[in-house]
């Protein structure tokens, strides 16, 4: 677990060195922009595709799911019951409360499960997010930046759901799974190739989204319930679920590792979007980030023990 993390550090440092190298004269906003775009609308759906058309389906599926949205929303709640003894202003608690809830499944959960398992970890991650955490993310998470920042525009929240190429691509690998579609080699090489892309660009892309200037110490006060909630609370909350749900490795080590990912860096889009506090949510994606990779070694030595 100490080499996986490492080759993952040496990959978001890649992009924290960019924000400040700028190689040929793309700023890292502009550079990561155009990779998580790629990745949004093209490799991940591809990955999604090929990992879910060939994933087993059934019951640990719906486990996996509903472990997930326990250690979405009880964080979330969590950090609502804490909120309302902390000095904040609406931005900075709809900030937080997103932060505390919604885990970096897939930007960091991916590579990792992916780097430790294989294809069984690429499923899990795959299932964890787009089964749980997104659809949470694109309803009940808009709905909380919209109460605690400003509406934007009239949109329905369903069409936004709808408007997600990974979820799109879920439903029809799941369709074909079910119903015993085979996947023909020539797809299934194009999909492999293409799906291969995510993990190093997802990782050069949170370090470009990394904020370290945001790291101020009144910023570091706010946080500091987030980083317990995220890094120790959830993950503690996912084991015991998991195992009376009668998880055993390596999936619970692998939904325990899913809900101890650090914020999720999505968020800052969220947070412009609605008017939350941008910077404090930044503070708290950057040193969750950091400190998970000391966090996550310690989780995968417990459960694994």
């Amino acid at each position: 677990m100490i080499l996986v993390i490492g080759q993952m550090a040496a990959m978001v440092l890649i992009g924290l060195w960019w924000q400040w190298a700028r190689p040929g004269g793309w700023e890292a906003a502009q550079a990561r922009g155009a990779l998580t775009t790629l990745v949004y609308y093209v490799l991940l759906p591809a990955l999604v595709l090929g990992v879910l058309w060939r994933a087993p389906l059934g019951g640990d599926s719906l486990r996996i799911a509903w472990v997930a949205a326990l250690g979405v929303l009880a964080s979330m709640g969590l950090m609502a019951g804490l909120a309302r003894f902390m000095r904040l202003s609406r931005g900075q608690t709809g900030a937080l409360l997103l932060a505390a809830a919604f885990p970096n499944a897939t930007y960091l959960g991916l590579p990792v499960l992916e780097s430790l398992y294989g294809d069984f970890g690429r499923a899990v991650a795959v299932q964890y997010d787009l089964f749980a955490c997104t659809p949470l993310l694109l309803s009940l998470g808009i709905a909380i930046a919209v109460f605690y920042g400003r509406p934007h525009g009239d949109q329905p929240l369903w069409v936004g759901i709808l408007k997600v190429p990974a979820l799109w691509a879920a439903l029809l690998a799941s369709a074909l799974n079910l119903s015993g579609v085979p996947r023909p080699d020539m797809l299934g090489g194009l999909l492999e190739r293409l799906g291969a892309g995510v993990v190093p660009l997802m990782l050069i892309a949170l370090g470009m989204g990394l904020r370290l200037d945001a790291l101020q110490p009144t910023a570091l006060a706010r946080v500091s319930p987030v980083l317990v909630i995220q890094l120790v609370v959830a993950p503690a909350l996912v084991w015991v679920a998991g195992l009376m749900l009668g998880l055993l490795p390596p999936l619970l080590t692998a939904v325990v590792l899913e809900a101890g990912m650090p914020v999720m860096v999505l968020g800052l889009v969220l947070c412009d979007r609605y008017g939350l506090d941008t910077g404090l949510y930044a503070a708290a994606a950057t040193l969750s980030t950091l400190l998970s990779l000391f966090t996550l070694p310690l989780w995968h030595g417990l459960i694994g023990a």
